[in-house]
């Protein structure tokens, strides 16, 4: 039996220390078990040790990571080397405790086996390991077993280590009893270190599936603006990589992480999650008289009524003694024609438009006052105030009351993601997320921030907002543009002061467009692009 020196003592002291600080900077969860396994042959210098994993259901112990000095092994872990070894299972075929293998009975009992030579044991069912040492002409003799179980007592792996070897002689000797209680420390270390990651990892793994339950219900509630949150963060992480690969211009010292890509991305996602509160037929709003259905059926109804009525005053007027039945014919003839071509003039101006004509709207002011019977037998106007308010919008289908509901999603949006305890490294999401309406000129909203207050990747995404608003071809209220028309909007904004001009640039010179157009456009949306007569470009 080796005797451990009080310098071999504060050696392994000091791999345990040094175990502990790695366990906190190190997320990869193959290389840290890798690293325990290797720590603990080291510490008690064997040569062979395995890394047993609970299975998914719970019901076996599966080979994780297989090292042997002598044989030249290294299997699993990050050794890329798969171990094609059925699993050990817990249960035995009458569902009792599995006692027959050491490394179940570990499991089972939460305790640590220490075997001396295997080949004098009859405890355990050891025939498996004699077949192996026949095999590959080993000799395995002593076995260390020690369970890995978290703050909950819930078994998250097994430490098995095989043949202690004196450092001296390279005679295989047992494991001490220092041995045994050093490598339970180690263990119990591991144990919690992997718990923790586990745990943020499914932490992690959470967020992201409420991040997809948020867009799924915005996706259900509206497809247009589901397919909209999707594309967005995709496009703005085109847009992010290209400005970090940029080494020239005002934003060539922009970098990003892993995980700044990460809050980047998730803050895409989120962008626009105050929508899951905005009113369907405001977010969908496909026609200026479209509420839950489009009222311009209502104005049709109402002028067949009047077309009707008009027929029926002709002919009462006919049934007059000495009625002139050609004056009559005209008359109504007269009357249908101008309430036909108001009706198609009303439901040409129930479509949105990039602008409504000042005459147009005269024109609805005009008709709104034409008088009609009610089914109650009373007269009114042929549209009441709040139909003609519709009517007469100038740019696409939106009041100015519905335009503020829309722009409230924004508010929304901020507020749903401040009230989150964001991580350290997800901390901008709100930021990132809540300003992609701003302007670099401070004329947008909510804040009324300028460029110099917004992080580019604020700016970025506002980019990616409207140029896939622009290139949507799905909305039931616009038809989506053409690529080149879109990128002379784009240029013109960046002119204005909309966006950011060193942006627009980075997005051009990159292809950053066409890259996104070849992949999510229709293809008769795709047209050549002549980016030297593009505004606010510098080619």
């Amino acid at each position: 039996m080796q005797e451990l020196t009080p310098s071999h003592i504060a050696e392994r002291l000091h791999l345990l220390t040094e175990v502990s600080v790695a366990l906190g900077e190190n997320h990869d969860i193959e290389a840290f078990l890798e690293r325990i396994l290797r720590v603990a042959k080291g510490m008690t210098n064997a040569d062979g040790g395995t890394l047993y994993r609970p299975s998914a259901d719970g019901q076996s112990l599966c080979f994780h990571i297989s090292l042997n000095d002598t044989l030249e092994i290294h299997q699993g872990g990050v050794s890329g080397n798969k171990i094609d070894l059925p699993p050990i299972p817990l249960l035995d075929a009458h569902g009792s405790r599995n006692l027959a293998s050491v490394a179940a009975y570990a499991a089972n009992f939460n305790q640590s086996v220490n075997i001396e030579d295997v080949y004098t044991a009859d405890v355990f069912n050891f025939s498996g390991m004699r077949l192996f040492d026949q095999t590959f002409g080993y000799h395995s003799q002593s076995f260390l077993t020690v369970p890995m179980s978290d703050h909950e007592g819930e078994l998250v792996g097994v430490l098995q280590l095989i043949n202690a070897m004196d450092p001296e002689t390279g005679a295989i000797r047992s494991f001490s009893g220092t041995d045994q209680r050093f490598i339970e420390a180690l263990a119990s270390q591991a144990a919690v270190a992997l718990t923790s990651e586990q745990l943020i990892q499914q932490l992690e793994k959470l967020l992201e599936a409420l991040v997809n339950l948020i867009n799924i219900g915005i996706d259900e509630k509206s497809p247009y603006t589901g397919r909209h949150c999707q594309f967005v963060p995709e496009l703005t992480m085109m847009l992010a990589e290209a400005v970090h690969r940029t080494d020239q211009g005002p934003l060539a010292g922009f970098r990003m992480n892993d995980a700044d890509r990460k809050e980047l991305w998730l803050a895409g996602l989120l962008h626009d999650c105050g929508k899951i509160t905005t009113p369907v037929h405001v977010v969908d709003k496909s026609t200026k008289l479209e509420t839950i259905f489009d009222r311009i059926h209502m104005v049709d109804t109402r002028i067949e009524v009047m077309l009707r009525d008009a027929e029926i005053r002709a002919l009462k007027a006919r049934l007059e003694p000495g009625a002139n039945h050609a004056a009559i014919d005209d008359l109504l003839a007269s009357e249908q024609k101008r309430l036909r071509e108001d009706r198609e003039f009303l439901r040409r101006a129930n479509v949105g438009g990039e602008g409504m004509l000042p005459a147009d709207q005269e024109r609805v002011y005009r008709i709104a006052h034409q008088r009609w019977t009610g089914p109650d037998g009373q007269e009114r106007d042929l549209l009441d105030e709040e139909e003609v308010r519709n009517l007469t919008v100038r740019f696409g289908t939106l009041t100015e009351d519905e335009r503020k509901i829309i722009n409230n999603h924004i508010w929304v949006t901020i507020r749903m993601l401040e009230s989150l305890p964001w991580p350290k490294h997800l901390k901008n999401v709100p930021e990132y997320a809540g300003g992609h309406h701003e302007r670099m000129d401070g004329k947008g909203y909510p804040r009324g921030l300028t460029r110099d207050q917004m992080s580019v990747q604020a700016r970025i995404m506002a980019i990616a907002d409207i140029f896939e608003a622009l290139t949507a071809a799905d909305r039931p209220y616009k038809k989506g543009k053409t690529l080149s028309e879109s990128l002379t909007i784009l240029g013109k904004f960046a002119e204005n002061g909309h966006i950011d001009p060193d942006l627009f640039d980075i997005f051009v010179r990159e292809k950053v467009y066409l890259k996104f157009a070849q992949e999510h456009m229709d293809a008769h949306q795709v047209d050549p692009v002549d980016e030297s007569r593009l505004p606010g470009y510098r080619a």
